[in-house]
């Protein structure tokens, strides 16, 4: 029996990673290329250039799942809306550039998908996923698949509000989960005196009292944010990826006792918190994932 083969493009501000893999998830072949953001045409060139190399690679017409940062439109055909990154990504018929079908996805979706089907989240029917980086993005899964929302924005769990007396963010809501342990937001949570979180952690392993003071708070921040996401959707799991994540234990050991702290466990039942495993292909291989069960659910043959 022939097995289905699927393309995954995971369209980033900086690379672009592709994958092609088997019906059972097996990675047949990857590739990563600079997205040159600021020049449209490189990187919409550039996914032309990476599905055709591994449509050869192939031997077959593989289904194609892009997933980008923004929210998709209602056909899964386009990214809708992306305002301030990848100009020329909303609206663009992926399907016409590339002369086939193609599914468009939010990337944290997408990376949840991966999760869920190969990965942290496998055989879970109810979780939650945070990308913990930049900024803080979000995806939830209900009876196994994901679940987007009337308008597709479901899952931006970054912009909750942890401080209503916070500064506003992109969406206009205070003080924020994604402002409250975002990468982008470290210099102003430590008045200038660190630029990252690589930073911040540095100085919090030497012992420094203000960046523990800055970071436990932080940690502590996203403890209130998990737990009410456990109060609102109750998922079996909730999976961690993103750069943040590197922490290891400086992360999930506090972030255990916040949750002690914080968690409603009715009935003593508590959520189980764990570090992504697919790690930066995971865009790329839910998207992949995505492409094919679109397919087969549409029954469509290749």
């Amino acid at each position: 029996m022939t097995k289905t083969l699927s393309i995954g493009i995971d369209l980033g501000a900086s690379r672009i990673k592709a994958v092609l893999i088997d019906d059972a998830g097996n990675i047949l072949h990857q590739q990563t290329t600079a997205t040159h953001d600021g020049d449209s045409r490189l990187w919409k060139n550039a996914v032309v250039t990476i599905v055709k190399d591994l449509e050869k690679k192939s031997g077959v017409m593989p289904h194609v799942g892009i997933a980008a940062p923004g929210l998709p439109n209602d056909a899964a055909t386009a990214i809708a809306v992306m305002p301030g990154r990848l100009q020329g990504l909303e609206n663009f018929d992926w399907c016409e550039h590339l002369g086939t079908q193609v599914v468009v996805l939010n990337d944290a979706v997408s990376a949840l998908i991966a999760e869920s089907r190969y990965g942290a989240a496998k055989n879970c029917r109810h979780a939650v996923m945070l990308t913990l980086g930049t900024g803080v993005g979000g995806a939830i899964l209900i009876d196994g698949q994901p679940y987007l929302g009337a308008f597709n924005k479901a899952g931006h769990f970054g912009h909750m509000v942890i401080n209503d007396e916070g500064r506003p963010g992109i969406t206009g809501m205070p003080g924020s989960l994604e402002e409250s342990i975002g990468n982008a937001t470290v210099s102003e949570r430590s008045g200038g005196k660190f630029t990252t979180t690589h930073e911040l952690l540095k100085a919090y392993r030497n012992g420094d009292a203000f960046a523990k003071e800055v970071w436990i708070t932080s940690v502590r921040k996203l403890a209130i944010g998990l737990a009410s996401i456990v109060n609102i959707l109750s998922p079996e799991i909730i999976v961690l990826g993103g750069g943040i994540t590197e922490a290891g234990t400086d992360l999930f050991d506090p972030l255990a006792k916040f949750m002690d702290q914080y968690e409603w466990r009715a009935g003593g039942k508590q959520v189980t918190i764990v570090k992504a495993m697919q790690g930066d292909m995971a865009g790329a291989i839910g998207a992949a994932c995505y492409a094919h069960e679109t397919a087969s659910r549409k029954g469509a043959k290749h």
